[in-house]
């Protein structure tokens, strides 16, 4: 994805910090994971290349018709096709996205943001806004971990009990057993794509979902880089 000449004379600048390795490393998992956060310990190093080469990377990018953007405030990168085309995000995976922005925004104007940009929520109240935003329950445990994958492998939440930070907060240990709902959450769903969600409604069970004029709505259209299982 990268032309190997510009990572090794990077590199040769560098006298050793980074190798190629690290420039292509961090290059696919941006692609791939299409959100890095510094809070999480694994992504750290990667955040940090991105972070420092900005330039570069957004340079190699381009030519696959992806954006990167950085929030240097809440320190995380997001990667994000400018030609956005129509996904199949099912039925339950579009509620559950929209609820978790619902939330998220809730989230914002209560002031109720970690020092990472978070919003934790416990599954009581999980259930109590998926069933008052959408008329419906709550999917069971087995659906709903599969839901909680695909929003990790998305970059818009995780579940605490998943952290990954080497460490958490008095109120994460208090909210153990729920999720955290990401800050990127407002680049992958973006405005657009939520009133498109908000048109659509409470669908009737179909195998996708499809908007009003029948187009698929697809969640920002950005899972479609993600194939890789959370």
């Amino acid at each position: 994805m990268s032309n190997p000449r510009d990572w090794e004379d990077l590199a040769s600048r560098l006298d050793g910090v980074y190798t190629v390795e690290d420039f292509e490393t961090a290059a696919y998992r941006l692609v791939a994971e299409q959100v890095i956060y510094h809070s999480d310990r694994s992504s750290r190093v990667t955040y940090g290349i991105l972070d420092l080469y900005e330039r570069e990377f957004s340079k190699v990018l381009a030519p696959l018709g992806v954006s990167l953007s950085i929030n240097r405030q809440l320190r995380y990168v997001t990667a994000l096709p400018r030609h956005a085309k129509a996904g199949t995000a099912t039925v339950a995976q579009t509620l559950f996205a929209l609820v978790l922005r619902g939330l998220y925004d809730e989230g914002v104007r209560a002031g109720g943001l970690t020092e990472d940009g978070e919003v934790l929520c416990d599954y009581i109240e999980l259930q109590e806004k998926f069933h008052l935003m959408t008329g419906r329950d709550l999917p069971t445990r087995g659906e709903l971990d599969t839901l909680l994958r695909s929003a990790k492998r998305w970059g818009i939440a995780r579940r605490l009990e998943d952290d990954d930070s080497g460490h958490l907060t008095p109120l994460q240990e208090q909210s153990a057993g729920g999720v955290a709902i990401r800050p990127a959450i407002v680049d992958v769903l973006g405005e657009t794509a939520l009133i498109r969600l908000a048109q659509w409604g409470v669908a009737k069970d179909e195998a996708h979902v499809e908007g009003a004029a029948g187009e698929p709505v697809a969640i920002e259209d950005n899972q479609g880089m993600n194939n890789e299982t959370a």
